[in-house]
């Protein structure tokens, strides 16, 4: 099913653990060749890059910070550089940094944020498209959350504006690169139990998005693992560019 994706050079940024991971394994376990992505996390990065290669794939892992200026565009040519070109980017690297609220707006605070979702995925894919140019075409997949749509939760306001950002990004460069055969989506992950809610989720609030999720279950990692695959095989979505597919279980259904 997912044939067409053997050997093709996959770069998921952030992928040492939570999301990022389960998507780097899933690609593994189709046989594509996955750039693995840390920022500081090398023993993790390798645990998943070992996974994979136990699974028969090539892996390749990479570390730089995309929340700095150049950061992102340093990782996009590291990657063509040690795989040998770059046939999917998967713009994953991002973070809350710290719950804040509006009234406690600090300027440095603010760029912190917005570099390290925002900017980072503006960098990374324009770094990506001369080498989409050069194969012919390519696939870009930002990851958006559900705070893009109802603007988070407590003290997540300033992330889930940059989540916005990427969703409404990733309508406009679907757009402007479609006459160059790339195709550009998102995924947009509701509540995944991943270290991003063991840093900044309480129990209480994690029983308080249950209560809401019709499925009556938080995500796994995992469950966000087939969008991608789905997304980067032309064979599957080959007419789906512009899209913000949401992966929450029926928490919001726009």
């Amino acid at each position: 099913m997912f044939g067409e994706l053997e050997n093709k050079v996959v770069l998921i940024t952030g992928s040492s653990t939570g999301i990022g991971a389960a998507a780097a394994r899933a690609f593994g376990k189709v046989g594509a060749h996955v750039v693995v992505h840390y920022a500081r996390s090398a023993d993790k990065a390798e645990a998943v890059a070992e996974a994979i290669r136990g699974d028969g794939a090539k892996a390749t892992v990479v570390s730089g910070d995309m929340g700095v200026p150049g950061g992102s565009q340093r990782v996009v040519a590291d990657a063509i550089a040690k795989a040998g070109g770059l046939h999917v980017l998967i713009n994953n690297a991002g973070h809350m940094v710290e719950r804040r609220p509006f009234t406690d707006y600090s300027d440095a605070a603010f760029d912190t944020v917005v570099n390290l979702n925002a900017r980072s995925a503006a960098a990374a894919s324009a770094a990506a498209v001369p080498q989409f140019k050069a194969n012919g075409g390519g696939n870009i997949i930002h990851v958006t959350s559900i705070a893009a749509r109802n603007g988070g939760s407590g003290g997540a306001g300033f992330y889930a504006a940059t989540k916005g950002f990427v969703s409404t990004m990733t309508h406009g460069m679907a757009r402007e690169l479609a006459p160059l055969n790339i195709r550009v989506n998102a995924v947009s992950p509701g509540v995944i139990l991943t270290p991003f809610h063991e840093m900044y989720s309480t129990e209480p609030q994690l029983a308080a998005a249950l209560a809401t999720i019709p499925m009556n279950r938080l995500g796994q990692a995992d469950d966000c693992a087939g969008t991608f695959l789905y997304l980067a095989c032309d064979a599957m979505s080959g007419y789906v560019t512009g899209q913000v597919i949401e992966v929450n279980g029926g928490q919001l259904m726009p």
